[in-house]
C-alpha cells in the first residue's frame, strides 16, 4: 500500500488591502507524497492571493486535468485557472483557453520558468500572469508550516506580510507576463 497524502489545516485571517478582500478562512490542503512543502506553500499562497467566491484547490496532483487552484462562478463555469510551480507551456495554453484569466505562482526562479515557455504557443500569453516572491520567502513560509497552521496574511501595496505560527515574514509580489 502506498503512502497517503498528509492533510494540513490552515486557519487564516486574510486582509488583502490591495483588492479589498477581508475574511477569516479555515481550509484543509492535502500534500501528495511526491509534493514538496515549497510547492504546497506556493499553492496556499496562490489561493490566498486569488481568494474570491468560488475558489477551490484543484485536483492537479493526482494527474487530473484541473489546475492547482481554480475559480468557478455560480453556474459552475471556470473563471480562473491558477497553476503553481513550473508548469509546461501546453498546460498554460490549455488553461488560458479554458478560463477567463490564467496565472502561474512559482517558488522557482521566474526567469527559468518563463524561459521554458519561450517560443511555445500560449493562448493570450500577454495576459497570463507569472507571480513570484522574494528569494527565500516561500521556503521560510514552508519552514513555519505545521500540520495545523495559524496565519495572518496581509497584502498592502504589493507586499505580503505573513505571520505563520508566530513567525513574521514579508515579501514583495513580483509579477510579469508570460508573453
Amino acid at each position: 500500500m502506498g503512502i497517503g497524502a498528509t492533510i494540513h489545516t490552515f486557519d487564516v485571517t486574510l486582509a488583502d488591502v490591495d483588492r479589498g478582500v477581508y475574511d477569516d478562512l479555515s481550509f484543509k490542503v492535502a500534500q501528495h507524497p511526491s509534493e514538496t512543502l515549497a510547492f504546497l506553500t506556493t499553492r496556499v499562497l496562490a489561493y490566498l492571493l486569488e481568494f474570491e467566491e468560488g475558489i477551490a484547490f484543484g485536483d492537479s496532483l493526482s494527474g487530473g486535468d484541473e489546475p492547482a487552484v481554480l475559480v468557478r462562478d455560480l453556474t459552475g463555469a471556470l473563471q480562473a485557472w491558477i497553476e503553481a510551480g513550473a508548469p509546461e507551456a501546453d498546460r498554460i495554453h490549455r488553461g488560458s483557453m479554458a478560463a477567463e484569466r490564467c496565472a502561474v505562482y512559482t517558488h522557482r526562479d521566474p526567469d527559468k520558468v518563463a524561459g521554458r515557455w519561450a517560443g511555445k504557443r500560449i493562448h493570450k500569453a500577454e495576459q497570463v500572469r507569472l507571480v513570484s516572491f522574494d528569494d527565500g520567502f516561500v521556503d521560510a513560509v514552508a519552514d513555519a508550516i505545521a500540520r495545523r497552521t495559524t496565519m495572518t496574511f496581509s497584502v498592502t501595496e504589493g507586499v505580503v506580510y505573513a505571520e505563520v505560527n508566530g513567525t513574521a515574514l514579508s515579501s514583495s509580489i513580483h509579477e510579469r507576463r508570460a508573453g
